[in-house]
């Protein structure tokens, strides 16, 4: 299957109404990938909360903002370029440090039902600022 897509045909969700972060889905298993390759948006302040993944593997990089993981007993400064992965069974939480929002490319391999627990949360609006990262003008 081929997939293409522009940010216009994106939409935001949180997983729950209390998070801080959301998620503009690019690829997932609906699109035929055996993975899930998000944008994940931080608001100020906002963080993930302390999660593991049993067999996937998760990688951040991060396009814009500044934060930090604490990931196997470590705190791993993050700011733009900043690459991290996550390794099967690692409980990790990825933090916006910064005083605007924090932007990361993730990706999780195998999906392990990440994008369903995303397409399943609340929709969330991409603003003009999520566009502009999105479409690379910021």
């Amino acid at each position: 299957m081929i997939v293409a897509r522009t940010a216009a045909d994106l939409r935001g969700y949180k997983i729950s109404e209390t998070d801080t972060n959301w998620f503009a889905c690019l690829l997932d298993p609906s699109d035929g990938v055996s993975f899930t390759l998000v944008v994940e948006i931080f608001a100020p302040g906002g963080a993930t909360p302390p999660n593991s993944h049993a067999a996937a593997s998760e990688a951040f990089v991060v396009l814009r903002g500044e934060g930090e993981a604490q990931v196997g007993g470590r705190t791993i400064p993050l700011r733009a370029g900043s690459v991290l992965a996550v390794p099967p069974g690692t409980e990790h939480v990825v933090a916006n440090t910064g005083s605007g929002r924090l932007y990361c490319l993730t990706l999780m391999v195998p999906d392990e039902n990440f994008a369903a627990l995303i397409r399943n949360g609340v929709p969330h609006p991409l603003d003009e600022e999520d566009l502009a990262v999105l479409t690379g003008r910021s």
